[in-house]
């Protein structure tokens, strides 16, 4: 699998993002089996996870005041049903402590304000909340790996378009296949013979997944194209695409 590159967001946006968005995680510690996550919320720093509260990692935590090293291992999946859903592996690094039982509902409030999450309600009733003091994180796309610090995510900020992407993505493979054929004549020559279909969007661009007729030599490749310039809300977004598609006088295209 290749990618074509063009305006994108940094690495650390990207990883911003996709915790925002996390469907699977897991955080792993030496000697144990990895524990399921349910979120993982990036501050200042720092990862705070929803866990549940009978797992090895929870157990483990509660066992030492000094920290343990952990490992969270973040999934980003495509919303649709692809050959190859994963669009991105991220692993971040750092040193695993406990959150006192009570601080657990102040911080899922503030958390809240910014990364509103039905699981935070699970708080207390079998799960519970762990800290990761991060030393740095890898992020791994078919265009490569690439380490980030933890002062970059700290700095970052996810895509102003993360909390709809997944219903627009849907929306645009299930109910406007022709406007992807549209866009898709924009893509490289070579690439335009496999089956193209929305990967993901943010406000840089659109990325598309081409999985290939399965041929000798064959691979699936992702491909973004760019706007003409970053765009902020869904109208300038809405703009966007139907420039992209050729067509500056369809309704809007992000579904409600």
């Amino acid at each position: 699998m290749y990618e074509t590159v063009t305006a994108r967001p940094t690495d650390a946006e990207s990883i911003r993002t996709a915790c925002m968005r996390v469907t699977a995680a897991m955080v792993a510690i030496e000697g144990a089996e990895p524990s399921p996550v349910t979120m993982v919320h990036l501050f200042d720093g720092q990862a705070f996870l929803l866990i549940g509260s009978d797992t090895a990692a929870m157990a483990a935590a509660a066992d030492t005041n000094e920290g343990i090293a952990a490992m969270i291992e973040v999934t980003d999946c495509a919303p649709i049903e692809l050959r190859e859903r994963v669009r991105s592996l991220i692993w971040l690094n750092g040193t695993l402590h406990k959150v006192p039982a009570d601080l657990e509902r102040d911080l899922a409030m503030e958390i809240a304000m910014d990364h509103p999450s039905d699981e935070l309600l699970d708080l207390g009733h079998g799960s519970s909340m762990l800290r990761v003091q991060l030393s740095g994180a890898v992020i791994a796309t078919a265009a490569g790996a690439a380490s980030v610090s933890a002062e970059e995510l700290t700095r970052a900020v996810p895509d102003p378009f993360w909390e709809n992407e997944a219903d627009w993505i849907s929306h645009l493979d299930s109910e406007h296949s022709e406007l992807v054929v549209q866009m898709s004549r924009r893509l490289p020559p070579a690439m335009r013979t496999g089956r193209v279909r929305p990967l993901g969007i943010d406000r840089f661009g659109i990325r598309f997944r081409v999985e290939a007729d399965c041929g000798e030599g064959d691979r699936d490749s992702d491909v973004r194209l760019s706007f003409d310039r970053p765009v902020t809300d869904v109208v300038e977004l809405s703009k966007a695409l139907r420039a992209l598609a050729g067509c500056p006088f369809l309704n809007s295209l992000p579904a409600e």
